[in-house]
């Protein structure tokens, strides 16, 4: 506390600088004065007799400076105010200083500084200062010199707005039974949105995401926070937005009745959707059924936050937010993401049969597979034994490593020893003996393979990449409807370039092909590894 009262030129310390200062000065006396300091003396009294240090020249000025630093309070006056020579504490320093100072430091410790003594509260009112903790920490792109001609000033802007609903930024996954969802909450000038991306129509992946906000954050009436709901055609609405539990929040809409279509044009409205699907029975009911479900959710909604999954240097790619085609089911978001030697697709949205939060891909990366070539590719027995292969040699390690445990579990209750060494060896030698060998290894896999669907796998999207660079073994989920008999099945990933991938499923003769999602999100990166799996494991538990 002493070393900050000091800096900052307050508090009991600088009153014991007083007291020292005087205390010297009555202790010494004329006759102790040495040479130097009589020097300076006479120097300030030429300089007084001739108009001032200025006219007395650069001598006599630094002179007087010295012997100001030395003798007195460190200030030089120069005819209009006295100011410190040498700053011994903060407040001293010019203001333009303290503003550049101020504003490198985080928005929440600027209350704390403004507790210190009035100079600095006043300073705290500079615009530069807020307006630089808004782009710094907010990532705020606009103009705020524009902004604030109008009725809004940076500094409200920072403490009204965007600092209480800074939990709010990133992206969310609404609790809409499962289908889930995608939300971004973003800050977009003067506003806080919500918006939520809905996939590109069935089949076209590749098209761009596309957007529908869902409420907004303003300071336009009275300098106050309004939330209003945007959800329906009649405009905005009023809103409000609840944040109790860590990592979730509430929106409620105070007047549903926005949301409806006048004239029976909601009505109309999917019509034309079913009407597009009329060749296609089951995908109507799909519809049908999905816009019943999620039409009781109008008035109040609930959002988990979900993390980008964080990059690894030795990833076969950049993990992250995809585009995937499923059936009559259409287009759906996943999370691809990596642990060790597997990847994984985790659904954001999801369908009745498997839901959104499951893991709908297990890839094993330490399993490629080599395809034949493309007259082989053509044939679907042929690449289901090649796949099969390999999942039956899956099978039968993993049965080993179970009686494995089991026998060292029983060794060791019995004799107290660890004897599992041998038996492990040998399964690991039994385990490579018996791998394919189109499977074992990747040194032998070229950059560049060519590619084709086999006859007889549909495919929602027939344009699809002609060659690919890796391939591996896998499994996906299926389902029943309402997620019953859930089951992994196996299936053989392809991975055709760093934007875009594809799975094969072996049992329903289908082929499903993703591209990645290339928005910008912000405030979505995962803390750590730790957390990014503990988020994983709460999503498959909202909806199993």
């Amino acid at each position: 506390m002493a070393v900050c009262a000091r800096l900052c030129g307050v508090g009991q310390s600088r009153r014991c600088r007083r007291r020292q200062r005087h205390h010297q000065q009555d202790q010494c006396s004329d006759s102790d004065m040495d040479e130097e300091e009589e020097e300076r003396i006479v120097a300030l009294r030429q300089s007084d007799v001739s108009g001032g240090p200025e006219s007395a020249g650069p001598s006599a000025a630094a002179a007087a400076a010295a012997a100001a630093g030395e003798h007195g309070s460190g200030h030089v006056n120069t005819g209009d105010h006295a100011r410190p020579l040498h700053p011994q504490a903060l407040s001293e320093l010019p203001p333009e200083l303290l503003v550049e100072i101020f504003s490198l430091l985080p928005g929440t410790a600027l209350p704390n500084v403004a507790l210190v003594c009035k100079k600095f509260r006043q300073i705290l009112n500079t615009e530069t200062i807020w307006r630089k903790r808004c782009v710094e920490e907010f990532g705020m792109k606009e103009d705020l010199r524009k902004m604030e001609v109008g009725a809004v000033s940076s500094r409200d802007l920072y403490v009204k707005l965007l600092y209480p609903y800074r939990h709010i930024l990133g992206i969310w996954q609404p609790d809409i039974g499962p289908y889930g969802g995608l939300l971004n909450v973003v800050v977009d000038g003067l506003f806080i949105i919500g918006w939520m991306y809905l996939p590109p129509h069935d089949p076209r992946v590749e098209d761009p995401m596309r957007r529908r906000p869902l409420f907004r954050i303003h300071l336009w009436e009275s300098k106050k926070a309004t939330v209003e709901c945007m959800y329906g055609h009649k405009g905005p609405h009023k809103g409000d937005i609840q944040t109790g539990k860590k990592d979730e929040f509430s929106t409620k809409c105070n007047q549903t009745d926005h949301h409806r279509m006048p004239g029976g044009r909601q009505e109309l409205a999917l019509r034309k959707t079913l009407c597009i699907c009329f060749f296609i029975g089951h995908m109507q009911e799909l519809i049908l059924m999905k816009f019943i479900y999620t039409s009781q959710y109008d008035n109040c909604l609930t959002y988990r936050r979900i993390y980008l999954p964080p990059p690894l240097p030795s990833a076969l790619l950049q993990p992250g937010l995809f585009k995937g085609t499923y059936g009559s089911h259409g287009l759906e978001i996943v999370m691809l993401s990596f642990h060790g030697t597997s990847a994984r697709a985790t659904k954001l949205t999801g369908d009745p049969n498997v839901p959104a939060g499951q893991l709908t891909l297990d890839v094993d990366l330490s399993r490629p597979v080599i395809l034949p070539d493309l007259e082989q590719q053509r044939n679907i027995e042929e690449l289901s034994r090649l796949v099969l292969g390999v999942h039956a040699e899956v099978q039968r390690e993993q049965e080993q490593q179970a009686k494995g445990a089991s026998a060292a579990a029983c060794i060791s209750a019995e004799e107290g020893a660890c004897g599992g060494g041998e038996s492990e060896s040998e399964d690991q030698s039994v385990c490579s003996e018996n791998r394919l060998p189109g499977s074992s290894g990747s040194t032998n896999i070229p950059e560049a393979q060519p590619f084709v669907l086999p006859l007889g796998v549909m495919a929602r999207n027939e344009v699809y990449p002609r060659t690919c660079r890796k391939c591996f073994y896998g499994t996906g989920l299926i389902a029943g409807h309402g997620f019953t008999s859930p089951e992994r099945t196996p299936g053989l990933f392809v991975l055709f370039d760093q934007d875009r991938f594809g799975f094969i499923w072996l049992e329903l003769k289908s082929f499903s092909l993703y591209s990645r999602l290339t928005d910008h999100l912000g405030h979505a990166q995962a803390p750590n590894m730790e957390r990014f799996e503990a988020m994983l494991r709460n999503m498959q538990s909202w909806t199993s």
